[in-house]
C-alpha cells in the first residue's frame, strides 16, 4: 500500500445524515471511495492509502464501539484502515481515526461536537503528540502532551521554515518558568533566559539560510535524562532535564547538526530553553544550565578546521551505514563494523567537549555488543575491553558513560560465551551473574544497574529463588523509580505476590473496541500471554479451544498479543480460529500489557476466580484444564 500524509480538513460526506441505530446508518452508507477520500487535517501524517486496485475490495460497514455506532473501513484481509465515530449520540461524525498496518496512527477529534476538529492526536508508531487547535483553524495552537524527541523534531521544523510561532509552541514561558519552583538565583537566570527565546529565534531565522524548508531529523540524541532534585540551589521539588540534545538532521543526503540545548519536562509537555544553533555551538550552549558546569577556557582552534574534519568524519559515518544495511554476508559486515567503530573513535576523539564525546563513545559501545552478540564481530569484545579500559580512570567522562561501556563490555562478552562450540551453560551463566553483581556494587546509581537488576531478578525467578527475585525487583523499584526496567520490575513482583489479589486489566482489543477484566465478572478468566513467534504459545491455543468446547458457558478467555504489529497478531489469531478476545497494543514484551505483570516470557497464563481474584499466577501448559475444573468445581 502507498502511504501519504496530506493536509485537508473534511467531514465525513453523508455522515451528518440522522439515523436511529444501525437500520438508519446502514441506509446512509457513504461508498469505500467517499471514505477514503477524507485525510487529516495536520500534514506527513503516515497512513495507509490503498491503491486502485486494493481499494477495489475494501468494505465499509457500521460496528459498534463501546456502545457508540461508526463507520469502518476494511481492506480485502478484514484489516482496519478508516473509523469515522459519534461518540455522543447526535448522529454526527466527531472522531476521524487513521490508520497503517492495522494499528491506529492518527485521530482528528471534535470534542465541542461543531462539526470542526479542535484536537489532533498521534498514537502507536506514530508518537505520543496531542495538539489543542482552540480557534478550530487546522493548525496547532498549544500541545497537551508531546516527548523530548518530538519536541526536538519540532524545533527543527520550525528552524527550516523559518516558522517562529511553531518554535513558540516548545519553548519555555516566563510563566512556566516562575512556576518550576528553582530558587531564587536559579530561577532568576532562567526566567531573563527564556524572556526574550521567541523573538530571539525571529531574528535568528532571519538570518538563516544553511538549512533548507524541507529538513527533518533523522535521529535525537539527548544522552539520557536526569532529575535535578529538589534542594538543589534552593529548589522546591524534582524537575526532570534533558541536556546537550542534539538533532542530527539529514541535509540533501547529508548529516547536518542542530543543537537544541537543554529541554525540561513540564507536566507531559516538554519545553525548550535554548536557542537551536547549526554548527558549533560554542562553550556557552554545550555547558548546559542545570547539569554540568562551564567548560574551562581553551585555546581557539584554527577556523573551519575541526568542524570540517568531523562533518567529514560524519559524511563517511553515514555511508558505512548505507553500505551495512545492503551487506549480505557476515564477512562484509564485519569489515563494516569495524570501519565504523574506527570512525566513531576518530569522531569522539575531535569532539569539543567531554559530553560530547561521550555520546559517540555510548554510541560505539552498543553497536559493538549488538554485533559481538549477533556473531557477526567477535572481535568487537576485546575492542570493548580496549575502550572500557582506556576510559575507566577518566575523570572527565560522565561515570555513567564509563558504567554503560562496561555493561555492553560484559554482554558482548556472555554472549560469545554462549557462541562457543560446545558451550557450558552453568558455567556461563554463574560467571555472567557474579559479573552482573560486581557491576551493581561499581555502579549502583549508573541508570544501567537498573537493567543488571533486573537481570539478576529475572535469573533468579526462573531457577525458583523467587524471595531473591522480589529484593531485586524491589530494589529496582526504590533506587531507578522512572526507569523503564522499574515498570517491568514493579509489575514482576506483583505478579509474584498477586494470588488473592484483585487483577485490574484492559487494553484495545485486535480490530477495534476495548477488552475490560471486569466486564467479565462472575465467571472465572483463564489470561493468556502469547505470541506468534512462540511455538508452546501457539501450541496452548488448541487446548483452550478444547476447553471452551467442555466449558464455554462457564469460563472467559481473554488473549494478550506481544506481538510487535497487529498484522502477525490478527493473522495466525485467524489461521488457528481464535475466537476469545484479543488485546494487543504495541511494545511486545516491552509494552504496558507486559510491564503492567512483569511478563519475562510466553506462554504465561494466569487464572483469574469469578470474583476478579488471582487463583493461579503461573498455570502450566499441561496444567491449564486441571486448574481450570478446581476453579469451576470451587
Amino acid at each position: 500500500m502507498v502511504r501519504t500524509g496530506r493536509t485537508l480538513l473534511a467531514v465525513l460526506v453523508g455522515a451528518s445524515v440522522a439515523w436511529c441505530g444501525n437500520a438508519a446508518w446502514a441506509a446512509a452508507t457513504p461508498t469505500v471511495e467517499q471514505a477514503l477520500k477524507l485525510k487529516p487535517v495536520n500534514p506527513e501524517v503516515d497512513y495507509e492509502i490503498p491503491s486502485a486496485e486494493e481499494a477495489a475490495k475494501c468494505k465499509i460497514s457500521v460496528k459498534q464501539f463501546e456502545g457508540r455506532s461508526g463507520w469502518v473501513v476494511e481492506d480485502g484481509q478484514g484489516q482496519m484502515l478508516r473509523r469515522f465515530v459519534d461518540t455522543n449520540g447526535d448522529n454526527v461524525v466527531d472522531q476521524w481515526s487513521y490508520f497503517r498496518d492495522g494499528i491506529e496512527v492518527y485521530r482528528d477529534i471534535d470534542s465541542d461536537f461543531n462539526g470542526k476538529p479542535d484536537q489532533y492526536r498521534w498514537f502507536h508508531t506514530a508518537g505520543t503528540r496531542w495538539g489543542i487547535d482552540k480557534n478550530e483553524d487546522g493548525r496547532v495552537d498549544s500541545w497537551k502532551q508531546i516527548s523530548a524527541e518530538e519536541a526536538a523534531a519540532e524545533i527543527v521544523r520550525a528552524l527550516a521554515e523559518r516558522d517562529a510561532d511553531r518554535f513558540a509552541l516548545i519553548a519555555l514561558t516566563v510563566e512556566e518558568s516562575k512556576g518550576l519552583g528553582l530558587g531564587a538565583a536559579k530561577g532568576g537566570k532562567l526566567v531573563e533566559k527564556v524572556g526574550k527565546l521567541t523573538e530571539d529565534f525571529k531574528a535568528m531565522v532571519l538570518r538563516q539560510d544553511n538549512l533548507p524548508r524541507d529538513a527533518r531529523m533523522a535521529h535525537f540524541s539527548g544522552g539520557k535524562p536526569g532529575v535535578v532534585p529538589a534542594g538543589t540551589e534552593e529548589s522546591a521539588r524534582d524537575l526532570t532535564v534533558y541536556e546537550h540534545v542534539v538533532a542530527i538532521v539529514d541535509v540533501q543526503g547529508k548529516a547536518q547538526q542542530v543543537v537544541i540545548g537543554t529541554l525540561v519536562q513540564v507536566g507531559p509537555v516538554w519545553r525548550v530553553i535554548d536557542l537551536p544553533q547549526l554548527g558549533d555551538p560554542g562553550p556557552e550552549a554545550t555547558a548546559g544550565f542545570f547539569f554540568t558546569p562551564p567548560a574551562p577556557e581553551r585555546p581557539e582552534a584554527v577556523a573551519g578546521a575541526p568542524a570540517e574534519q568531523t562533518q567529514k568524519l560524519i559524511e563517511e559515518l553515514q555511508k558505512i551505514d548505507e553500505s551495512l544495511n545492503r551487506a549480505a554476508n557476515p564477512p562484509q559486515r564485519a569489515q563494516l563494523v569495524e570501519k565504523r567503530a574506527e570512525v566513531l573513535q576518530k569522531i569522539a576523539n575531535q569532539s569539543k567537549t567531554p559530553a560530547e564525546r561521550a555520546l559517540w563513545y555510548r554510541q560505539m559501545a552498543d553497536m559493538l555488543s549488538g554485533e559481538v552478540q549477533s556473531g557477526v564481530y567477535p572481535a568487537g569484545a576485546q575492542r570493548l575491553i580496549d575502550l572500557f579500559n582506556q576510559l575507566k580512570d577518566s575523570k572527565e567522562i560522565d561515570r555513567d558513560i564509563i558504567a554503560h561501556v562496561r555493561i555492553c563490555q560484559l554482554t558482548a562478552e556472555y554472549g560469545l560465551a554462549m557462541q562457543a562450540p560446545k558451550p557450558d551453560f552453568i558455567k556461563i551463566q554463574t560467571e555472567w551473574l557474579k559479573n552482573l553483581e560486581q557491576f551493581v556494587a561499581e555502579y549502583p546509581q549508573s541508570p544501567d544497574a537498573a537493567e543488571a537488576m533486573l537481570q539478576l531478578g529475572i535469573s533468579q525467578e526462573f531457577s525458583g529463588q523467587e524471595d531473591a527475585a522480589a529484593q531485586w525487583y524491589q530494589r529496582i523499584k526504590q533506587n531507578f523509580p522512572n526507569s523503564p526496567a522499574a515498570q517491568k520490575a514493579a509489575g514482576a513482583k506483583w505478579r509474584l505476590e498477586s494470588v488473592g489479589k484483585t487483577l485490574a486489566l484492559s487494553g484495545p482489543a485486535l480490530g477495534g473496541g476495548t477488552v475490560d477484566l471486569a466486564k467479565f465478572r462472575g465467571k472465572p478468566v483463564l489470561i493468556h500471554y502469547w505470541a506468534t513467534w512462540s511455538e508452546p504459545a501457539k501450541a496452548d491455543i488448541a487446548t483452550i479451544q478444547q476447553l471452551l468446547r467442555k466449558y464455554g458457558n462457564n469460563l472467559v478467555v481473554v488473549g494478550i498479543n506481544l506481538d510487535l504489529t497487529a498484522r502477525d497478531a490478527q493473522a495466525v489469531a485467524t489461521e488457528l480460529r481464535v475466537t476469545w478476545p484479543q488485546i494487543w497494543e504495541e511494545g511486545g514484551l516491552d509494552s504496558r500489557l507486559a510491564n503492567q505483570l512483569g511478563i519475562l516470557t510466553v506462554p504465561t497464563t494466569l487464572l483469574i476466580d469469578a470474583q476478579g481474584r488471582v487463583v493461579n499466577r503461573a498455570v502450566a501448559s499441561n496444567e491449564i484444564e486441571t486448574q481450570v475444573k478446581k476453579v469451576l468445581n470451587q
